[in-house]
């Protein structure tokens, strides 16, 4: 059995399949519900879902595959050849195989680290000062959890994320007021934070339109991996 570890409820949904057990948990309770799981037997665990830019050549939709998770002034290697195989199935799992050279972005996953972090990187200012502090690429709030644990345990994991919200872009307070800590969302306080700050909306619209991309790009990321994630590929 392969761990898919998530955190919000959509991210749940697509990655539930044959020959995996999703778990869906914010960081803070993550390893409460982590723990058990690996102790009831796993070959592997993978980090899935959506993860914030930190590199200004990711697009809202792209996939990033983690080499190291960076957790404080810890790294953990993820698993080389399962995150070979991740990259090689994500190559063809872009909209057009090859982004127009314009947008600056390239075929399948980028490569590289992974920041983990305890809360979102809301503002544009905080993801440039991280991406300056530790060269990641990427950053998520359930990455640093399952490389912890699985390192531990001497278990292989990888981490593969699309990125939701790029470098540049700061979250509106509404963004952020709708998770709940079981990754679901909670509208009627999106809805009380707009009432606050209708100037939100623009911002809210944004988001709105980015997790869309996001959201169909790990559908299809999802179905190119496959069974297991890929770990027989490896």
């Amino acid at each position: 059995m392969i761990i898919v570890v998530t955190g919000l409820a959509f991210e749940a949904r697509i990655a539930a399949g044959d020959g995996v057990r999703v778990i869906c948990q914010q960081n803070a309770t993550l390893a409460d519900v982590l723990v058990p799981a690996i102790a009831e037997g796993c070959e592997g665990v993978v980090s899935f879902g959506t993860a914030g830019g930190l590199d200004a050549r990711l697009r809202p939709g792209d996939w990033v595959v983690a080499r190291d998770v960076i957790a404080g002034p810890r790294r953990f290697e993820a698993d080389a050849r399962w995150s070979a195989a991740l990259r090689a199935a994500l190559s063809g799992a872009t909209p057009e195989a090859t982004r127009d050279a314009r947008q600056g972005a390239a075929q399948g996953a980028m490569y590289g680290d992974i920041a983990g972090v305890p809360e979102p990187v809301v503002t544009a200012s905080d993801k440039a000062a991280l991406h300056r502090a530790t060269h990641a690429i990427a950053a998520d709030m359930e990455s640093q959890v399952v490389a912890r644990l699985a390192t531990a345990r001497e278990i292989p994991f990888v981490c593969c994320r699309v990125v939701i919200d790029p470098a540049e872009r700061s979250l509106p307070d509404a963004a952020l007021a709708g998770m709940r800590p079981d990754g679901s969302t909670d509208v009627g306080a999106v809805i009380r934070s707009l009432l606050r700050r209708p100037m939100q909306l623009g911002a809210l619209l944004r988001v709105a339109r980015d997790a869309a991309h996001a959201q169909k790009a790990l559908a299809r990321g999802r179905k190119a991996v496959g069974a297991r994630f890929g770990f027989d590929a490896r």
